[in-house]
Formats: C-alpha cells, sequence, structure tokens
C-alpha cells in the first residue's frame, strides 16, 4: 500500500467491491434475471455485502475484527462469481455481461484478500492491536 489510508473509500478493494454492486444492480434490471425474484435479491445482497463489510471492518478498532470482516468481504465476491454459474447455465444474462461480473467479483476478492494477506504480515504486535 502506498501512503496513509485514512478513509475506507480510499481501499482499492472498496472501489472495486462499488464498482461490483453498480454492475449487479443495473444488470439485475435486464432480461430473465429481472423476473427472478429469489436470484436477483440474492446476488445484490452479496455485492452489498462485499462493500458494506470492508467499509465497516475499516471502522472497527482492532485490526483482528478488520481482517473478519474482509473476511467477509472476500466470501460474499466469491458467492457471486459462483452465483454467475447459475446465470449462465440458466441463460439469464448474455455471456459478455455474465463475464463482466465474474471478473469484477474475482478483482473485488483478489484485492481485499490482497488487503487480508497485508495486514496479516505487516507490523504486527498483536491482534488486538488498533488500526493504523
Amino acid at each position: 500500500m502506498s501512503g496513509k489510508i485514512e478513509r475506507f473509500e480510499d481501499l482499492t478493494c472498496w472501489q472495486s467491491a462499488r464498482e461490483l454492486v453498480k454492475l449487479v444492480f443495473i444488470h439485475c434490471r435486464k432480461g430473465e434475471l429481472s423476473r427472478d425474484w429469489d436470484m436477483r435479491s440474492q446476488l445484490k445482497r452479496a455485492a452489498l455485502s462485499s462493500q458494506n463489510n470492508i467499509a465497516e471492518g475499516f471502522c472497527r478498532y482492532y485490526k483482528k475484527e478488520f481482517i473478519r470482516f474482509l473476511d467477509i468481504a472476500q466470501s460474499s465476491a466469491g458467492e457471486i462469481q459462483s452465483m454467475c454459474y447459475n446465470l449462465e447455465d440458466l441463460n439469464y444474462l448474455p455471456a459478455e455481461t455474465i463475464e463482466e461480473i465474474r471478473s469484477k467479483a474475482a478483482e473485488t476478492r483478489n484485492r481485499t484478500l490482497g488487503l487480508i494477506r497485508y495486514l496479516s504480515t505487516g507490523r504486527k504486535t498483536s491482534d488486538n492491536t488498533p488500526v493504523e
């Protein structure tokens, strides 16, 4: 990471998650997906979970809690990657659109995992160290 991160909005994983939310919400209005309330709802909730857990974790006082919320966020992005197979199998969206969502979810997950690795191996004094 270059420079000091002072706001969750500065985190590249949060920025990627925000783009993922926008992408998911836009495409949930289209095609067969727009008529499947359960699938649409789960997809939207997973995207929101990824973005919001990054922000909530950042706002926690202890590094261990931040990492726990980041883990939830990366898992939610993984959930979206999995759901893309259902979208594909059910022909709910064009293949290019599904790949765009899958790719953004993978990017979000990878960036979040990168932050987890950084926090886990960085200047570590204890798991109850306040986030700086």
